[in-house]
C-alpha cells in the first residue's frame, strides 16, 4: 500500500475503522443483546483507546512538529494548547447548533420537531465519530502508512463496542434488529469523510500539520469527557467501565509503540 498517496490511505483508513462500526452491531441480528454492564465496560474500552490515541497518537507528534518547525520554547506548547481548545470548541459548537437527541439524556441543540427521532440519533452519533475519522486522516496525512496505522486500529477497535451500543439502543426504542443495525452501520461511514477531510487538508499544507494533530485531539477530548465516560457511569457500572477504560488505554499505547 505504499504507492497509495496519504490522501488515499487516509479515507481507506477511516473507512476500514468506520465499518467496524458495523461489525460491532451484528450481534443483534443473532438476537444477541449483552447485558448493560457488558455495554458500559465496552464503552469505557473505547474511552480509553481514544484517550491515549489522543496523546500518543496526536498531542505528542503535534508538540515534535511544531518543534521541529519553530524550535524549542512555549511556541510549540502553546500552538499544542490552542488546537486542543479549538477543536474541542468546534465540536462543542457543533453539539449546540445541529439538533440530535442522545440514548439517555434526551435532546441537546436547538429544536426540531419536523426531524423524524431516528435522525435524531443519527445526527448525534455523526458529532460523535465524525472527530475520529478527523484525526485518523490527519495522521495518515502526516505521517504516512507506518504511523497511521496503529491509530486506524485503535479507531476501529473502539467502534466496535459503539455500534453495538448504539443497535441496543436503538432496539429498546423499538426498532427491529434489521433497521437497528443498518443505523448503527450508517452511523460509522462519516468516519471516512472526516478521514478524507484530514488527510486532504494536511498534504496541501505542512504548516497545517501541529495545528491539525492537536485539533483532532481536542475534539477527541470532547468526545470523551462529553459522551463516552457519562454514559458508562450513568447506570451504576462505573468500576467495571474503568476497567476496560484501563484495558483500551494500555492496548492502544501498545499498539502504538509495537506498531508505529
Amino acid at each position: 500500500m505504499d504507492y497509495l498517496s496519504p490522501v488515499a490511505l487516509g479515507f481507506l483508513g477511516s473507512l476500514i475503522a468506520g465499518l467496524m462500526t458495523a461489525l460491532g452491531a451484528i450481534p443483534v441480528l443473532m438476537g444477541k443483546t449483552p447485558n448493560r454492564t457488558l455495554r458500559d465496560m465496552s464503552l469505557g474500552f473505547a474511552a480509553g483507546v481514544m484517550l491515549s490515541a489522543s496523546f500518543f497518537s496526536l498531542i505528542i507528534p503535534s508538540l515534535d512538529a511544531a518543534t521541529e518547525r519553530y524550535g524549542e520554547g512555549a511556541l510549540p506548547a502553546a500552538l499544542a494548547a490552542a488546537g486542543i481548545l479549538l477543536g474541542m470548541a468546534a465540536v462543542a459548537l457543533l453539539n449546540e447548533t445541529l439538533p440530535h437527541e442522545h440514548f439517555r439524556t434526551g435532546p441537546e441543540g436547538p429544536e426540531a420537531p419536523s426531524l423524524r427521532r431516528v435522525w435524531l440519533f443519527i445526527i448525534a452519533i455523526t458529532i460523535h465519530n465524525f472527530p475520529e475519522g478527523l484525526s485518523v486522516g490527519v495522521n495518515f496525512g502526516a505521517h504516512g502508512l507506518a504511523e497511521g496505522m496503529p491509530l486506524a486500529i485503535g479507531i476501529g477497535l473502539q467502534n466496535a463496542p459503539e455500534g453495538l451500543a448504539v443497535a441496543v439502543a436503538l432496539l429498546g426504542e423499538g426498532y427491529g434488529r434489521r433497521r437497528a443495525f443498518g443505523i448503527a452501520a450508517l452511523t460509522g461511514l462519516i468516519e471516512p469523510v472526516g478521514g478524507l477531510i484530514g488527510a486532504a487538508i494536511i498534504s496541501v499544507s505542512e504548516p497545517f500539520l501541529p495545528w491539525g494533530l492537536a485539533f483532532a485531539a481536542g475534539a477527541m477530548l470532547y468526545v470523551i469527557s462529553h459522551e463516552i465516560i457519562p454514559e458508562t457511569h450513568r447506570s451504576g457500572h462505573q468500576n467495571k467501565a474503568t476497567l476496560g477504560f484501563a484495558i483500551g488505554l494500555v492496548l492502544m499505547l501498545f499498539l502504538d509503540v509495537w506498531l508505529g
